[in-house]
């Protein structure tokens, strides 16, 4: 069943309009044409049954027939602040954390990042990293599409207003400083979070002194030093699984 985003859909309406991307991607791409089915989603959690009704060249409307249980979201809202990597290793972040499960994604700029928060405001970095959670939620086969926030500077960041649980994952090297990961499976599951991710090369002392400073929790994920662009899905999984979320 091919799925497509309608975020102007209302649960009480009885037809919708795609947006003319997932128009042209319905007729175009796809082939389909008036009476054929097809799922629709909101991005708010509402998945539906529908059957392609009118198609004029990119503006197409669907009607809708019955309501769709999607996937279920997480128990633990869980928010990925993660610095940004160079190249397309933050599209694949991006792919792979919205396919298990975050609810949004910060991007983040550290002093180890080659990127500088006005230089990706200037760029369409963000627009793109949206578009790629889009299409890992459709794969995924969430209803719900985690936002993808504007980028940060970490010290920004840790003067937001914080989640009831925000973790900084940091290389072996600081576990003399640092918890384990698997420390949290003996609290409380928390009822939001936040896990902060560093770039290629790690954090600055300075960076981890502030994080503790703004409450934030170092952990480890072991003795193995993980690519920064594995780092974030691994601790995700471990993360799901300690909260029951597996």
């Amino acid at each position: 069943m091919h799925r497509f985003f309608a975020p102007a859909l209302d649960p009480g309406d009885e037809t919708a309009t795609l947006p003319r991307d997932e128009g042209e991607h319905l007729t175009r791409v796809l082939r389909l044409g008036v009476g054929d089915t097809v799922s629709v989603f909101d991005g708010r959690g509402h998945e539906f049954l529908a059957k392609v009704a009118n198609v004029a060249r990119r503006d197409v409307r669907v009607q809708i027939l019955s309501r769709v249980e999607p996937a279920p979201e997480p128990a633990v809202a869980l928010t990925l602040a993660q610095a940004v990597l160079k190249g397309d290793k933050m599209d694949e972040v991006v792919r792979d954390a919205v396919m298990l499960g975050v609810a949004a994604i910060q991007p983040i700029v550290t002093r180890r990042t080659e990127a500088t928060v006005a230089a990706l405001m200037r760029s369409a970095r963000v627009d793109r990293w949206q578009r790629v959670a889009l299409a890992s939620v459709k794969q995924s086969r969430r209803a719900t599409l985690p936002h993808v926030r504007m980028p940060l500077a970490l010290e920004s960041y840790l003067g937001d207003p914080p989640q009831a649980l925000r973790i900084m994952l940091v290389e072996p090297s600081a576990a003399g400083d640092a918890e384990s990961l698997s420390a949290l499976q003996a609290e409380p599951i928390p009822p939001d979070a936040a896990l902060i991710v560093g770039p290629e090369g790690g954090w600055s002392e300075t960076e981890c002194a502030a994080a503790r400073t703004a409450g934030v929790r170092l952990v480890t994920l072991g003795h193995r030093t993980l690519r920064a662009d594995a780092v974030a899905i691994a601790a995700v999984s471990v993360l799901q699984f300690l909260w029951k979320d597996l």
